[in-house]
């Protein structure tokens, strides 16, 4: 697959997710770099802003296998990965799959389950794999978590640990849309009965498992220059010498910032990355990595603001 074969099938997959989605272009936009560069998302934004919906849309448009695990404070990981049961009629024990065992994986409201079952996603998000019993199996290679948490609530919660938000590559916002996107969700919704569902309003898909490889295999002939190489690192370094934050990016906050920016390039039909690629995915990709300082909490900073300021005052190459 070549790079215009790329940005040709990330283009068929907006199209199709916009036949359901209004508005949100930088979320799909964001969600494919992660795709093609195979990383995984978290969705934070309050309630009824389509982030079920929208994973619903982005995997229908895959042609992925898409399963769903609504996280509750009594969920165990057992009820994730699944469980070796015993079977009275073989009087052998059958290995039952839990719903991680799928393409595309929605993790609703990961943040309203105990630290213990959040921990059963660290071995599937960081090596494709599930270890039962003390044997491993395999996940497909295409396996995506696209997991989601309300912001406002902060009762009966439990705040996801640093360990595991360094293993989404991307932390989106989802805020509210503006009037006009918000009037015409109303024109499109507000005549239909029942839940949305992607295949009443077109969705289909417009590659597949393969194409998706093939796409991934592509990033290998994009070129990151010693320049923009030097630029990650020193953004990611200015973040550590920052007095309005506790604790930086580490190494691997670089290492996904540069994957990432391969990845949108090559969405974009590039073989060679921009500093711009490395400033349109910086806010998502460390926002969620670093840790204010009490006086800048106190003064009511904001991490998206401090990132920008950080982006702006590291100089860029030319």
């Amino acid at each position: 697959m070549t790079l215009d074969d790329v940005r040709a099938m990330a283009q068929a997959i907006r199209a199709e997710v916009g036949k359901a989605i209004v508005g949100q272009e930088e979320t799909v936009d964001h969600l494919l770099v992660a795709l093609v560069s195979e990383g995984h998302v978290l969705l934070e934004g309050p309630p009824g802003t389509a982030k079920t919906f929208l994973a619903q849309c982005f995997a229908c448009a895959l042609g992925l296998d898409y399963g769903r695990i609504q996280f509750t404070p009594d969920l165990l990981p057992g009820d994730i990965l699944g469980s070796n049961l015993f079977n009275f009629q073989t009087s052998q024990f059958t290995l039952t799959r839990g719903p991680i065992f799928c393409d595309l994986l929605l993790a609703d409201e990961i943040n309203r389950t105990p630290p213990k079952t959040q921990a059963a996603l660290l071995e599937a998000m960081q090596e494709r794999r599930v270890t039962l019993d003390g044997e491993t199996h395999a996940l497909p290679d295409r396996f995506m978590v696209v997991a989601t948490q309300n912001p406002i609530e902060n009762q009966g919660v439990y705040p996801l640990p640093e360990a595991q938000l360094d293993r989404f590559m991307f932390k989106l916002l989802v805020p509210y849309p503006s009037a006009e996107e918000e009037a015409a969700i109303v024109t499109r919704f507000g005549e239909r009965q029942g839940p949305p569902r992607p295949a009443e309003f077109g969705v289909s898909a417009a590659t597949d498992a393969a194409k998706l490889a093939a796409a991934s295999a592509a990033l290998n002939g994009v070129t990151v220059a010693k320049e923009i190489v030097d630029y990650v690192v020193r953004l990611v370094r200015a973040t550590r010498d920052s007095g309005d934050l506790s604790s930086g990016a580490s190494p691997r906050a670089a290492v996904v910032l540069a994957n990432a920016a391969r990845a949108r390039a090559a969405l974009d039909g590039r073989d060679y990355v921009l500093p711009d690629d490395v400033k349109a995915l910086a806010v998502a990709a460390l926002r969620h990595r670093l840790v204010l300082s009490p006086a800048a909490e106190i003064e009511g900073r904001e991490m998206e603001t401090l990132v920008t300021e950080l982006v702006e005052s590291t100089e860029a190459p030319r």
